[in-house]
Formats: C-alpha cells, sequence, structure tokens
C-alpha cells in the first residue's frame, strides 16, 4: 500500500481513459480553480505581512504571497538557524526584519496588517489570539489549534474582532472540493451513510516514550520558548525539532491532526456535520507520551434534518479498510491509495486527503471519474465561488473582497471534530462525546486537561 502525492494524484487521474479525465484536470488543480481574468479584483494597496514559523510551511506560505506581489517585511522564528536557511532559499526576503519572539513583533511593528502563523501546534493558540486581538489579519496553518478548548476560543474571538482569518486547509480552494460540495447538496449520491479516510504510513515516530536526559541545546534556538505553553521538556538532538514534533502529544496531533483537517473538509461542508455524539477507538501501539502506532478512529454523526447518521473512518498507520470497500480506487490507480471515500446509494467520490483532485462514479457507470468534467452531473448548477488560491483569498478578503472559505468560525468547527478524535486517542479509549459543551461523558481529569490545557508560564 502506498500514500499518494497531488502530483501522482494528477498523473493518475489524467490517464484515465474517456474525454471526460485528459488534459483539462491538470490546469485546474495548478491553479487550484483560478477564476477568468475578467472576475480578478483591480489590484489594491499591498498588505505588510509578517511570517510566523520559518520552516518548511513558513517557506511555503511565503513563495505563495510572494507570487501575488504582496509585502513579506517581517520574519519570527524562535530558532536562529531556520531563519538563515529560509533567508538563504528565498533571496526575495533579503530585506525582511527579523524577529525570535512573536510578542516584540507585534508590539513594535505598528504597520504590520496580517500575520501567517505557521508553528508547532502547541503554538497556533496563543499567537493567533495575540494577533487578533493587535487587530491583526491572521492566516493559520491547521490545525486551528492544539486543543478543543482553544478553538472554540478563536471561534468566539473570530467574531468579535473584525480581522480576517483563514486556516489553512488549502484544498478548500480547489475547484474539485467546491464541486463535490455542489453535486452531493444536490443530491447526486443519494444518502450518504459512510465516509472512509485511507492515510498509511506518517512522517513522524509515534508509539514511544520520551527519552530521558537532555542534549545541549544549539546555538541559536531559543528552547525555552519553542516549548513554550507546553509543559517543558529538556531538548533531545533530533527528537522535537525541527519537523519531527508531530507525533508528540505537547507539541503536536498525530497523523489525525495532521491530515484531518484536510480528509474531513468535504464531508464536513457537504453533510452539514455538526459534533460526533460518539468516537470509536481500536488502536495499537499506543505510546505513554506520542500517538499510537496503527489505529482506526470511526466518528459517528446523528442524523441532520433530512440527512441520514453518517460514520466517518479513519484508517490510521497499518490500519487497513474492509476488502473491496476501495475496488474502484484500486482500477483507477492499481493499487490501495490514501483518500477519502464518501459512499451514498447513488454514487461515490474519492478525492486525495488534500481535495486537490476528486473523482466521482455513479450507479450503472463503469469507472471512476474527474467531478470537474462529469457529462451526467453537467447540469448541477454552480452555486459556489471559484477562487484562484487558498493564501489569494484570505489577501483579497483582508483587501475589502469576499469572506473567506475556511475562516476560524469554519476552521475552528472542523478544527474540533478532528480534534474529537486526536481525544479520543490520547485517552486511548472510546468516548461518548458532547460537543456543543465539550464534555466527555463519565470523563476522566486527564480528559478535561486535553480539552482545556493549562498553559505553562515561561
Amino acid at each position: 500500500m502506498s500514500r499518494l502525492s497531488r502530483r501522482d494524484f494528477v498523473k493518475n487521474a489524467a490517464l484515465l481513459s474517456g474525454s471526460a479525465i485528459t488534459s483539462p484536470l491538470l490546469p485546474q488543480l495548478v491553479a487550484e480553480g483560478a477564476e477568468p481574468a475578467s472576475a480578478k479584483p483591480q489590484p489594491l494597496d499591498k498588505l505588510n505581512i509578517a511570517i510566523i514559523g520559518a520552516g518548511n510551511q513558513g517557506r511555503g506560505n511565503f513563495r505563495v504571497l510572494h507570487g501575488l506581489d504582496e509585502n513579506i517585511f517581517a520574519l519570527c522564528d524562535v530558532d536562529e538557524n531556520q531563519i538563515a536557511t529560509t533567508l538563504k532559499q528565498q533571496p526575495a526576503l533579503a530585506g525582511a526584519k527579523v524577529y525570535s519572539d512573536y510578542r516584540k513583533l507585534l508590539e513594535q511593528e505598528k504597520s504590520l496588517d496580517a500575520v501567517v502563523i505557521a508553528t508547532p501546534d502547541h503554538w497556533h493558540a496563543p499567537i493567533a489570539r495575540a494577533a487578533m486581538q493587535a487587530g491583526k489579519h491572521v492566516y493559520c496553518e491547521k490545525p486551528l489549534t492544539h486543543s478543543i478548548g482553544e478553538a472554540r476560543e478563536l471561534r468566539e474571538l473570530a467574531k468579535t474582532s473584525k480581522v480576517v482569518t483563514q486556516m489553512g486547509n488549502q484544498g478548500s480552494a480547489s475547484a474539485s472540493l467546491r464541486r463535490s460540495i455542489e453535486l452531493i447538496k444536490a443530491g447526486v449520491l443519494g444518502q450518504i451513510h459512510e465516509v472512509h479516510t485511507y492515510m498509511p504510513g506518517g512522517r513522524f515516530r509515534r508509539g514511544i516514550t520520551r527519552p530521558l536526559g537532555a542534549d545541549p541545546v544549539p546555538a541559536g534556538l531559543n528552547w525555552d520558548v519553542w516549548v513554550g505553553p507546553a509543559p517543558f521538556t529538556p531538548f533531545k538532538q533530533g527528537v522535537y525539532h525541527p519537523r519531527v514534533w508531530r507525533g508528540w502529544y505537547d507539541f503536536g496531533s498525530g497523523q489525525l491532526g495532521d491530515f484531518g483537517c484536510h480528509a474531513f473538509n468535504l464531508p464536513m461542508r457537504a453533510l452539514d456535520l455538526d459534533y460526533p455524539a460518539k468516537v470509536e477507538i481500536v488502536c495499537t501501539g499506543l505510546g505513554q507520551d506520542s500517538y499510537f502506532v496503527n489505529g482506526i478512529i470511526k466518528l459517528h454523526f446523528a442524523a441532520r434534518k433530512d440527512l441520514a447518521p453518517v460514520t466517518l473512518s479513519w484508517y490510521d498507520g497499518g490500519a487497513q479498510p474492509p476488502d473491496g470497500l476501495f475496488q474502484d480506487v484500486i482500477a483507477v490507480f492499481k493499487k490501495l491509495q490514501n483518500g477519502v471515500l464518501l459512499v451514498g446509494d447513488k454514487g461515490i467520490i474519492f478525492t486525495n486527503p488534500w481535495n486537490m483532485a476528486a473523482l466521482i462514479k455513479l450507479k450503472g457507470e463503469d469507472r471512476l471519474q474527474d467531478v470537474l468534467h462529469h457529462e451526467a452531473t453537467k447540469d448541477i448548477p454552480v452555486t459556489l465561488p471559484r477562487t484562484r488560491s487558498h493564501q489569494y483569498e484570505w489577501v483579497q478578503a483582508c483587501k475589502g473582497g469576499p469572506a473567506t472559505y475556511s475562516n476560524f468560525e469554519v476552521g475552528g468547527h472542523l478544527t474540533e471534530i478532528v480534534l474529537s478524535g486526536v481525544l479520543a486517542a490520547r485517552l486511548g479509549r472510546s468516548i461518548e462525546w458532547n460537543g456543543a459543551q465539550m464534555e466527555v461523558q463519565d470523563a476522566p481529569a486527564s480528559a478535561t486537561k486535553i480539552i482545556h490545557p493549562q498553559y505553562r508560564q515561561f
């Protein structure tokens, strides 16, 4: 079994026979649903943007925003080595101001309009909160927060702060995702009772216990601030930083937290999902300080108005979906691939984890086809706006354009859904969940600490 990259998904989809999937798919994905030139807003003044977190995600966001000709005038990271790497890789940042503490950045840069937050998960909420309270527009990587309580807080703060917000699940801007939503809401798939997400492997170690001892902190790294609001952990070379923090309870949200805000995006929007009433989990290799090695998590949602109850199943690590479930996907890609499968009584939709491309097959059809060029659904009306990219949408909203699609109300709700699964994983047991009250039935004391963590003072 293998993970499917965005590039490979596009390549394989384009190889499908018939006129429904040919070269038109590729430009749609590259532009992420670019609108015609006549629909683009007139140029406005550049935004003064600071990027907080100079690792890979920060660099990626810089490249997109620089391509939009915005003014990236400040870079902030607690690790001078990350700053140096970013400046070396991105010569266009040569004139940017450099900060090691976001608090000083927000205090001193009076002309700052907006921030991009690309830090480890445990820092998302504190920085976003401070930026919003300072009146700055915020783009924050997913998951929006490290805890359910923080997500609820940012949702409420976004309602009153009058700033533009966007969570960084970039597939939200994809024409494929928006077309899939239109088709599902039009009833093309019929009632959907089940959604399956297959995410094998992982990019970080898990199922392990925190190592003992401490290593010398590298020059240029402020380790105390890197740990920040989390319980203090001594520095260990190559264990937490850089890029290996996702598997640890104190800093990351595991594979589900990493990809759930992509994978659950389509079903949440298309099926009007509220909160799961129950979260079931079967996992192996659960570590004392880190996430499980293999697991199946099932989120059960009650009926919503005229929509049937639905179960979202997440297959993680080495866990496998039931035999035959992904047979149409295997027929296309010749092997089981990571992605999201929505099963209706009239058909199915399969999308890659980022929702950048989606395929549909209705009953009576012999193969999956691109949702953007599906002959049988061409008359279903377009009801959602299309956009150039996720960051472009945020920038335009900051300048007075249309509202963002993954604002903190939407992104925060999606994060709460995802983190309910993370909560069950950390507790190591299935839970009855009251999402509105953020409470677990018969909750152990440890549940409250995960839902509403206490910040360390540093």
